[in-house]
């Protein structure tokens, strides 16, 4: 399911059938869909793992970069308050990204009060992609609707607001809708063939 020519081709399914944009995965799936989308509003991530850091999402300065070259529109980056590889600030990430690339950057954060800071640092769009995958809400499960209500009231008018991180259904996302966001990010509800095909593998076995 990774392999670039299947993520394009399901991309371009997507958007034929209305999805607004694509949040894509590394450089390679990037370039893939750009290719075959050409006029595709791409949001694009890299992960990458440092042993110094738990933060992967985009982590530094060389993934930016990378992210944007393969023809994203949006960068999107982990904006949370923690320790980044090599000691990189997410402050001079934003800046560099912003004023050297003239990229959109969109802060996938865990709470309000990151949200909150990854604007002021000058990050235009606002993701709760990562609202119960961080140490300080790993008591928490994903949607993130605790932050919604209270980023669409504090944010700054015209910051984009996307619910992103366990949407399973259409329901869900116009509950997010309702609750302030702009825009929703469906990943594996839409993406997981194989982990779709396993539930219902097992529940079958299992019955």
């Amino acid at each position: 399911m990774r392999d670039p020519e299947v993520i394009a081709a399901m991309a371009e399914a997507s958007l034929r059938n209305g999805a607004s944009g694509v949040r894509l995965e590394s450089p390679e799936h990037i370039g893939a869909v750009r290719r075959r989308c050409p006029d595709a509003l791409i949001v694009g991530l890299w992960k990458r793992t440092y042993g110094d850091s738990p933060v992967y999402i985009t982590p530094g300065w060389a993934e930016i970069q990378a992210v944007w070259g393969a023809g994203a529109d949006v960068v999107a980056i982990d904006a949370t308050d923690r320790h980044r590889p090599g000691g990189q600030s997410l402050e001079e990430l934003v800046r560099r990204a912003t004023t050297d690339l003239g990229a959109v950057v969109m802060a996938d954060i865990d709470s309000v009060a990151n949200g909150l800071r990854a604007v002021e640092l000058g990050c235009g769009w606002v993701g709760t992609t990562l609202y119960g995958y961080t140490e300080a809400t790993a008591d928490h499960r994903p949607p993130g609707w605790d932050l919604l209500g209270d980023l669409k009231r504090q944010l700054p008018v015209g910051t984009s607001l996307i619910c992103e991180g366990g949407l399973a259904s259409a329901d869900q996302a116009l509950r997010a809708l309702g609750l302030g966001a702009d825009a929703v990010v469906v990943g594996t509800a839409i993406t997981g063939v194989d982990l779709q095909v396993a539930a219902y593998v097992a529940k079958i076995q299992g019955r």
